[in-house]
């Protein structure tokens, strides 16, 4: 059944298609969140109340399907959302929130704060060789990069780094190799440099907030310069039908949008 409210403005939705990104503040309720935190808390093995336990600068935790991150994943915002931005009947409910990386304050490198773009398919070949899995300009496999924020983050807290705009340049590095796409090891040959021009954001916020993202969008994890942990989850929203470049009746969604208009 369609959601009878839009999430979205006009102008969000535009935002979206030309930035790569849109946020939206209490996308799920705070006590969700700290349910969730509860839960993340007890399988880091550390103390919340004690920071000499906080030893490691990230710690990543499995697969989380337990009710409250379920619901945090499908409230009524978020799924209009998704109608707007992948189109309605277009996409998959979310079972699961995925892997947490867990971002403790360190004077360490966390060792996976490079620029990247989250790939999409490819693993069964090579499951032990991230760099080896793929994206193409369909975003097959992938129909947003959502980012969940579970804990109050500040611009001192590894807040993600976003490059504003460029799914853009992704999307004309992908177009040449068709279906097959590129590996990521093949799309960081120059460290993602094709979009080192564009502005940087940061993914900050409050509990609740969810970013929703291009597919194809730049990003990168950063050291945690603050004294608070840092929760947040980063799971695809996946497709029900392939992403389509050229329909008939032209109903794209903004997701594909971006992509035409980055490669027109």
């Amino acid at each position: 059944m369609p959601n009878p409210l839009p999430a979205l403005s006009a102008a969000q939705i535009e935002q979206f298609v030309a930035d790569g990104f849109v946020r939206i503040d209490t996308a799920f309720p705070a006590d969700i969140a700290a349910e969730c935190r509860r839960i993340l808390w007890a399988d880091t093995g550390c103390d919340p109340d004690d920071p000499s336990t906080w030893t490691r600068p990230v710690i990543r935790l499995g697969n989380y399907a337990q009710p409250p991150f379920v619901e945090a994943a499908n409230t009524p915002v978020l799924h209009s959302a998704f109608d707007q931005l992948v189109g309605a009947g277009r996409w998959t409910p979310q079972g699961s929130l995925g892997t947490f990386p867990i971002r403790f304050p360190s004077p360490d490198d966390p060792g996976d704060a490079g620029w990247h773009i989250d790939v999409s398919f490819g693993w069964e070949e090579n499951p032990s060789d991230f760099l080896s899995w793929r994206a193409n300009v369909s975003s097959k496999g992938r129909a947003l990069l959502m980012l969940f924020v579970f804990s109050e983050v500040g611009e001192d807290d590894a807040p993600t780094r976003i490059r504003v705009g460029s799914h853009r340049d992704i999307a004309r590095q992908l177009a040449p190799a068709g279906e097959a796409g590129l590996s990521l090891r093949e799309l960081a040959a120059d460290n993602f440099a094709t979009s080192a021009h564009r502005k940087q954001v940061l993914a900050a916020g409050m509990p609740g907030t969810v970013y929703l993202c291009h597919p194809f969008l730049v990003h990168a994890a950063q050291p945690h310069h603050g004294t608070r942990p840092r929760f947040m989850a980063q799971p695809p929203l996946q497709p029900r039908e392939p992403i389509t470049l050229d329909r008939a009746d032209g109903s794209y969604s903004p997701v594909e949008r971006a992509i035409r208009l980055a490669l027109a």
